[in-house]
């Protein structure tokens, strides 16, 4: 395979994940609050998915380096499907929770495979392959994904209900039949030359797990520069509740909730559209300035961003600043993910990169408890400062040099850019 071949298959494959999800987005709240359940219960609910995806994180990405890409996508596309079938009929708190236990178990196995497979075949084919490049392509088609799904979702719910089918469950029934489509071309399209498993020998990849996760772990315990990039993910997670929790808040209170709600849903989906253009940029930065220094310049203008939606008055300045925040967001993911790859061990790439999203789960959730409560004591534009200075604090840490360059410099006298 070559790695244009790759590369279509892998953003083809993307666009059909994600399209689904941009369905679903607009009615995450609605429809549970329209079957009886209270915000208070939602809330709960939905807590459930965070906290197995933290558990369950590394472990599958383990299994996704010992038992191989394919496999494990295929049972996250059952997982995913199964979820998405309880919650087209869900109205109790108790179905609820099992949608969204299924749904963190989808979120752990699907976290990484897709792209390390990606890369790897990149790699294989040219081990000087573009892959920041394809990558970059892929945040370009998952912000086109989702923004173009939450438009057509919204025009769904417009459209009202089918026969006894609520309009708001409309977008759900859609979202499971193009799921199946995504799991049915992840069958087809997703080759790998791996050879014929028995049972002794998956329960042999089982027991490769603890194996895989071990070298992530290895691998961020003797490189600084892993262990950087990770620290980054965190200080990041903290600060994304400020534009994904804290923005309705702040823009209810320069609005009226209900000018407010009529508004996120078109301001969303062009975030979305924002964030696929930010993305498409990122080749011509990393060209000019190099991954390090491009992920150093993103973290800085998208922690301006940020501050710049705390301190507007008027909701086209708060507006305004949310989306150019989330065209800069678009363009540090490729970015960030490159910077890790170039880091991870073939065998342990996928580990690698469950590690780093896992480390994002208690970044998040730490901000929203510690951000939440600012704003309820200083109030929602000071807390969203905050946030931003927390994101921009990362910047640094993109910088950090392996030993080996120390080494380097203090033997040549010579400056080399780190990482990657």
């Amino acid at each position: 395979m070559t790695v244009e071949q790759a590369r279509f298959r892998y953003l083809f494959l993307l666009g059909l994940r994600w399209f689904p999800v941009g369905l679903t987005i607009p009615v995450l709240v609605l429809l549970p609050l329209e079957r009886g359940l209270s915000i208070a219960q939602v809330g709960a609910v939905a807590a459930i998915q965070g906290f197995t995806v933290l558990v369950l994180e590394l472990p599958t990405g383990g299994l996704s380096d010992a038992l191989g890409r394919r496999p494990v996508l295929l049972i996250a596309g059952v997982v995913n499907l199964a979820s998405l079938a309880i919650w087209s009929f869900a109205d109790s708190v108790a179905l609820f929770a099992v949608v969204y236990l299924l749904q963190g178990i989808y979120r752990a196995l699907d976290s990484g495979p897709l792209e390390a497979w990606y890369v790897d075949h990149a790699l294989a084919a040219d081990p000087k392959a573009d892959i920041e490049g394809g990558l970059s392509r892929s945040g370009v088609v998952l912000g086109l994904a989702i923004a173009g799904a939450a438009l057509i979702s919204g025009g769904l719910v417009w459209l009202g209900p089918i026969g006894p089918v609520s309009a708001l469950t409309v977008p759900v029934l859609v979202a499971l039949g193009l799921s199946l489509i995504s799991t049915i071309a992840v069958a087809l399209l997703m080759t790998e030359e791996r050879p014929a498993r028995g049972l002794a020998a998956l329960a042999t990849s089982v027991r490769g797990v603890p194996v895989a996760i071990g070298g992530a772990l290895r691998l961020v315990r003797r490189s600084r520069v892993v262990l950087a990039l990770i620290l980054v993910e965190f200080f990041w997670s903290v600060g994304m509740v400020t534009f994904e929790k804290l923005m309705a808040v702040r823009l209810s209170e320069i609005t009226s909730t209900d000018t407010a709600g009529a508004l996120l849903g078109p301001v969303n989906s062009a975030a979305w559209a924002a964030s696929a253009a930010g993305a498409a940029l990122v080749p011509l930065l990393t060209r000019r300035v190099g991954p390090a220094w491009a992920g150093f310049t993103l973290k800085i203008v998208q922690g301006v961003t940020i501050v710049g939606m705390g301190l507007f008055a008027g909701p086209a300045g708060v507006i305004g600043a949310f989306l150019l925040c989330y065209a800069v967001h678009g363009a540090a993911n490729p970015v960030h993910a490159g910077l890790l790859h170039r880091q991870a061990e073939g065998e342990y790439r996928t580990s690698l990169l469950s590690l780093n999203s896992m480390v994002g789960q208690p970044g998040f959730s730490l901000g929203a408890i510690v951000l939440t409560a600012v704003a309820a004591g200083a109030g929602t534009p000071t807390a969203i400062v905050v946030g931003g200075i927390v994101l921009a604090a990362a910047a640094p840490l993109y910088l950090v040099r392996s030993k080996e360059v120390f080494r380097e410099h203090s033997q040549t006298g010579t400056s080399r850019s780190l990482a990657l």
